[in-house]
């Protein structure tokens, strides 16, 4: 029998990619305003092809592989350019390595998570996604251009947001992610509302909303991950304690 792909799931995917290759276009350009939209908007299919192919079961080991290298393109090579072209250029061979590092963690990241499906991944994420890194960098973007209309020039804070995401993706920090919601069972009245008061933020203020948003995802980890780790300890030293 002759066998074929599915065409919705994979058509999704390549939107991405194509969105990814774009800001890799824009940034070349110095139009990183554009260059940070289009990671934020391959973010959106990145979200969608997954969830038709469980819609329509059509998860197959091809689209598996294609979503990693639009991954690769549209949340690694992608920012990593813009990160470069936009603030870290005045560094030198600093400025080049980390944006480097970034999209070689992503890789790594990559890799790791198709390792892991199905077991270590199947419900919060080990490490950071790297769709979430690239959005705090393209957030990080629009934020600036939206407050100080300018450039970073030789910035040693964005140098080290770049280092920490880099790290965040290869860590063995728990972070959670979309796949974790279950929108077949009832929620609370409260969540809706919730998510209408968010979408009003966003509608109004985009730049500034989303950023805020991101960074309380990466803080938060952060310090959920530090509760985790303080609690582990307790339970291992009362445990100690009773033998």
């Amino acid at each position: 029998m002759r066998k074929g792909i599915y065409i919705l799931p994979n058509t999704l995917t390549l939107c991405g990619m194509l969105f990814g290759f774009y800001s890799i276009l824009a940034s070349l350009d110095g139009n990183y305003e554009h260059a940070a939209w289009a990671i934020l908007i391959a973010t959106i299919f990145d979200g969608l092809d997954g969830w038709v192919a469980r819609l329509t079961n059509s998860t197959t080991r091809f689209g598996i592989e294609l979503d990693s290298l639009s991954d690769l393109v549209a949340f690694g090579v992608a920012p990593a350019v813009m990160l470069y072209k936009w603030a870290l250029a005045p560094f030198g061979r600093i400025g080049w390595a980390v944006a480097f590092l970034f999209m070689a963690c992503g890789a790594l990241r990559l890799a790791r998570y198709n390792v892991q499906m199905g077991s270590a991944e199947s419900k919060s994420f080990t490490g950071m996604p790297i769709p979430a890194a690239a959005s705090i960098v393209a957030t990080l973007v629009l934020f600036y251009y939206e407050v100080w209309n300018t450039g970073p020039g030789r910035n040693l804070l964005i140098l080290l947001l770049a280092v920490i995401l880099s790290l965040l993706m290869v860590s063995t920090l728990r972070y959670h992610g979309a796949k974790e919601l279950d929108f077949r069972r009832r929620k609370p009245f409260w969540i809706l509302v919730a998510f209408i008061i968010v979408l009003m933020l966003v509608v109004t203020h985009p730049s500034i909303s989303l950023f805020i948003f991101a960074m309380v995802y990466l803080f938060g980890g952060i310090i959920e991950n530090a509760v985790l780790f303080t609690r582990r300890r307790r339970k291992m030293n009362k445990a100690g304690a009773a033998e």
